[in-house]
């Protein structure tokens, strides 16, 4: 092989920057690091300007947040719905910079932040039997993982993450959390945790990747492929399932955290109905503080065979608005179950 021949082979191949993943990590650490010294106040008023500067700068993020609240709130008017959206870019921006509190600060002190608790008594095991807790994406997610490890022996499914892994399993295993990760294996810990008369712990609003073990059912009557592991852990067990979220309070004063019951059905062998059970609790959750809900996310990412797309096209507001009304136009009746996903 030539000189020449060996030089263009070099100029063809990519550009690599081994250190430049480790020195982005070792960056968010610092970051996070000094974000956790800040008083709660202090973050949640950054957190503001954030979430402000994303929604007036056109981003997908600002995009979808729109979307999913026009399709999942027709009753607001354009206006209503542009006006929650703006809320909720705020929240979200204090969601991401509390977080570096809620991990780094020490157990007690975060978990003092809990200034009160809404229906604490369904907290309570009973007959030996454990429970299966869910915590949507809802407020501070964290926090209520937190919370709920300190009342007893808790497994919580997490999904590993590609960095900073080791610092989310330390941060929500400081109040005694066994961490199950998103295997088979993980399901297995979580199987054996109720079986001993354990809290369980498992956010239940994201979108399965695997076509077995989920179905479309609706929420907020668009049809969203749901898990069925809740619905799997409870019959295999017998557990009872709540939910528990942790709603932010205003001017940096803490957090409310919320136990609501699951709704009947979320146990059924009818995969659909035990799928539509549990997005009705996961919407009871949401109806309490909507503004704090990660709209941003994708949750409609999947749609049933032959749907349109949802997270595409301009990302002006009139024009997302104009998207939500063509969507809605093609999306069945609600009333009409929608069929279940093969597998």
């Amino acid at each position: 092989m030539t000189s020449k021949e060996i030089g263009l082979r070099l100029k063809a191949r990519p550009v690599e920057h081994p250190k430049s993943p480790a020195l982005t990590e070792a960056l968010v650490r610092k970051l996070m690091h000094l974000l956790a010294r800040l008083p709660l106040g202090v973050l949640h008023r950054l957190g503001a300007v954030v979430g402000t500067l994303i929604a007036w700068w056109p981003n997908k993020q600002r995009r979808n947040a729109l979307i999913n609240i026009g399709l999942c709130f027709p009753e607001l008017d354009r206006k209503g719905q542009v006006r929650l959206r703006n809320r909720n870019l705020r929240e979200f921006g204090k969601t991401y910079l509390e977080i570096a509190s809620l991990w780094l600060r020490p157990a007690d002190e975060v978990l003092a932040l809990v200034r009160e608790v809404k229906g604490t008594e369904l907290l309570e095991r009973r007959d030996g039997k454990g429970l299966i807790v869910l915590s949507p994406h809802l407020g501070a997610w964290e926090l209520a993982g937190l919370h709920l490890a300190a009342q007893g022996p808790t497994a919580i499914f997490y999904k590993p993450q590609k960095y900073i892994d080791d610092l989310i399993l330390a941060s929500r295993a400081r109040s005694g959390a066994e961490l199950a990760p998103i295997t088979a294996k993980g399901i297995r810990v979580l199987v054996q945790a109720l079986e001993r008369g354990d809290y369980v712990g498992i956010l239940p609003d994201q979108e399965p990747k695997a076509d077995k073990g989920a179905v479309f059912a609706p929420f907020f009557g668009i049809p969203a492929f749901t898990m069925l592991l809740v619905n799997r852990l409870a019959r295999r067990t017998g557990a009872p399932v709540i939910f528990m979220f942790a709603e932010r309070l205003k001017g940096g004063r803490g957090f409310r955290m919320h136990c609501i019951a699951a709704p009947a059905g979320i146990d059924s062998e009818d995969d659909v109905e035990a799928a539509t059970a549990l997005n009705r609790g996961i919407e009871r959750c949401i109806s309490v503080c909507p503004d704090q809900y990660v709209w941003p996310y994708k949750r409609f990412r999947r749609r049933p065979d032959n749907a349109p797309g949802i997270y595409n096209g301009p990302l002006a507001d009139r024009q997302a608005l104009a998207r939500v009304s063509q969507l809605r136009r093609s999306i069945p009746d609600p009333a009409t179950p929608p069929e279940p996903h093969p597998g």
